[in-house]
């Protein structure tokens, strides 16, 4: 049925776009009882964004860090409760803020009485309470309340507004009477410490790279997917994955051989439903006597490391095959030098690369022909066929990788920071560099966009060409999720000299010490110069060398602090705060239990990266933005209700409730 708020004497195309909106606000009043609320949330303190980056798998130490708030919530709780909570008070309480679910259900096992569950109900309810009351002063009612739990949203309201004159404790203790009584006081303060870790926190932007060294990128997406604001930055590992999961093979293949190397197998099998049986029947048959000594895993585990080793070495070789066979129907991306297997020399144990001749460590390859070195075997092409089916239907993978490429994209803009993964590539001049995407040249944030369309088209139609195009974001030299010549993992694989190992960065990464580029890189994207910052992940940064992730020009800085096991145990999230913007610097977790037990913690060492004159309020951020295009649009909505363009109505009466 029409609107009947629609006048038809004045059809206009504007008014199409105003009738949506008066559905939600049916005349002036409505209208400008929205307008004035959305004038004072401009003025509130603009919310904390936190820029966590290249967690590459590591889930315990990225849940510790979700649920500390990188480091915020210690300080806040102890400068709230100092004098008030002693020592072990305090520690009790910050353990059940960091883990509420945890917490809640060991106290479940441990509580045997009702007057027990009252007791530690009622010592824990009012801290929190106060908690919730100072976070959700920062945000607008309506959207603090969208992170209540909507069961008990109501009785929250209530609470937050006890004790009182006219509320005395009896208003609480009735309560919490009722809540014991029914067997769910510790329910609701699972769900209350759920809520302010929630509100601590407005967005969390993920700066690329959930998967590959650490054990678990399944259940590091898994757990993103509960935090109720998240934005995704894509990096190359997760083009990888992207790629595998929609049937690209040689990417199938890397994602193999990375898991085997680093023997993190647990996300294939157990969280993905991908069963290794094919490839370890191929590294038992066709390489049961390859020593493969060069692809011993970083690890140890339930098959034995010879085994393991084999089947690295097994899909290595496929990897390469079909790599190969990519590359060459694409010879626009003019990769051509990196199609290695018929520059093997196998009589001479040799291979030529870039016009030299190194010695190979391993001559051993069953499954190439020399004649047709790019062909797979019938027995690579029936395991391949089962991999393939099982990461096409892998549902769980399937669903994860829907949920990235929905909440995620090239680069964002937050504050003053633009935030993308790797680089933008240049030439040593600071010139962008082009790089064909359907057919067309583009560079700098045309490059950016032109990807983004490419990666979403890919996830709707996967068709070859578009699948193709995630294995160039994942190792291409003008991929601005690689930024690197080659990925030279043949070399290392199998040559021992290290000369041909080297793999020379994007001049991005040396010219972003200089101001004068850092600007031209702002202004390409849209950003003020004068407190622009340039925010990328992509390149762990040596930190027990001594490097500073804050580069020369203090304009760009590189938040991947090697927060995987594998790569240093360390890590950074790059908070942003109403009066400054910091970087907190994470340090090795022990384990949740541990946490639990004993009240460990990460406690970040932080370093201020800019500190402003005036805090920053909501109207100076982009959700700002937003809410000034709402308000003006609420005001076009109000001019045409008062001159008659649309038909106001009434708003529906609201039944009188106890």
């Amino acid at each position: 049925m029409l609107n009947p708020s629609l006048s038809f004497k004045r059809p206009e195309a504007d008014l199409s776009v105003l009738e949506l909106l008066s559905l939600e606000y049916p005349n002036v009043d409505s209208a400008i009882a929205e307008v004035t609320r959305l004038a004072a949330v401009q003025t509130l303190p603009k919310s904390a964004v936190h820029v966590i980056s290249d967690i590459h798998g590591e889930d315990k130490k990225l849940q510790h860090v979700i649920n500390n708030a990188s480091g915020t919530l210690r300080p806040l709780v102890e400068e709230m409760f100092a004098g008030r909570m002693d020592e072990e008070e305090m520690s009790e309480f910050l353990t059940l803020t960091f883990y509420p679910a945890e917490v809640t259900q060991s106290m479940q096992d441990t509580l045997k009485h009702p007057e027990e569950v009252k007791a530690y109900a009622a010592r824990m309810l009012a801290p929190q309470l106060e908690l919730l009351r100072d976070l959700v002063s920062n945000f607008s009612l309506r959207l603090a309340t969208k992170l209540f739990p909507a069961e008990y949203s109501e009785l929250l309201l209530e609470m937050m507004h006890a004790p009182s004159t006219e509320r005395g404790p009896e208003f609480i203790a009735a309560m919490l009477d009722e809540l014991v009584r029914r067997g769910r006081a510790l329910h609701l303060i699972h769900l209350l410490g759920r809520a302010i870790r929630n509100l601590a926190v407005d967005e969390l932007v993920i700066g690329g790279d959930c998967w590959d060294r650490g054990p678990r990128g399944d259940l590091v997406v898994d757990y993103l997917r509960l935090q109720p604001n998240v934005a995704f930055i894509w990096g190359n590992h997760d083009a990888l994955w992207l790629g595998a999961s929609l049937g690209n093979e040689s990417l199938i293949c890397t994602v193999l051989r990375v898991s085997l190397r680093y023997r993190r197998l647990g996300q294939l099998d157990e969280g993905y439903s991908v069963p290794l049986t094919p490839l370890e029947h191929l590294a038992r048959t066709v390489y049961a006597d390859d020593p493969a000594e060069f692809f011993m895993p970083k690890s140890e585990g339930m098959r034995p490391m010879e085994v393991v080793a084999r089947m690295q070495k097994a899909a290595a070789v496929m990897q390469f095959k079909l790599e190969g066979k990519l590359i060459a129907r694409n010879p626009h991306w003019g990769l051509d030098h990196r199609r290695l297997l018929h520059r093997i020399d196998h009589q001479r144990g040799t291979i030529e690369i870039d016009g030299q001749v190194y010695d190979l460590r391993d001559n051993h390859f069953p499954t190439i022909d020399p004649e047709n070195p790019y062909e797979l075997t019938p027995e690579e092409s029936a395991c391949l066929k089962r991999l393939k089916h099982s990461f096409l239907n892998s549902q769980k993978l399937r669903e994860q990788m829907q949920y990235m490429v929905g909440h995620g994209s090239m680069y964002l803009r937050r504050d003053d920071c633009l935030i993308f993964h790797g680089c933008v590539p240049v030439d040593a001049d600071g010139n962008f560099l082009p790089l064909k995407v359907d057919g067309e040249a583009v560079a700098g944030r045309e490059l950016f966009e032109g990807i983004e369309a490419v990666v979403r088209r890919a996830v709707e139609r996967s068709e070859e060409a578009d699948l193709d195009f995630l294995w160039y974001l994942w190792s291409g030299p003008r991929s601005p999720l690689f930024g690197k010549d080659r990925i030279a993992t043949f070399e290392r694989d199998f040559i021992a000299d290290k000369t041909p190992h080297r793999e020379t960065k994007d001049p991005y990464f040396s010219l972003i010490h200089e101001v004068d580029f850092c600007d031209r890189v702002l202004t390409e994207f849209g950003m003020e110069t004068a407190d622009g910052l340039i925010v990328n992940g992509h390149v762990p940064v040596k930190v027990e060398a001594g490097e500073s992730p804050l580069k020369r020009s203090g304009k760009a800085i590189t938040i991947d602090g090697a927060f995987s096991e594998a790569y240093g145990d360390y890590g950074y999230t790059l908070v942003l705060e109403p009066n400054r913007i910091v970087l907190a610097e994470h340090h090795h977790f022990e384990s949740v239990d541990a946490a639990i037990r004993d009240g460990i913690d990460i406690v970040p060492t932080v370093q201020e990266i800019r500190v402003f004159d005036h805090p920053r309020c909501t109207r100076d951020t982009e959700r700002g933005q937003r809410i000034q295009y709402r308000i003006e649009m609420l005001e076009r909505l109000v001019e045409a209700y008062q001159t008659n363009r649309l038909h106001q109505r009434a708003v529906s009466a609201t039944k009188r409730v106890l």
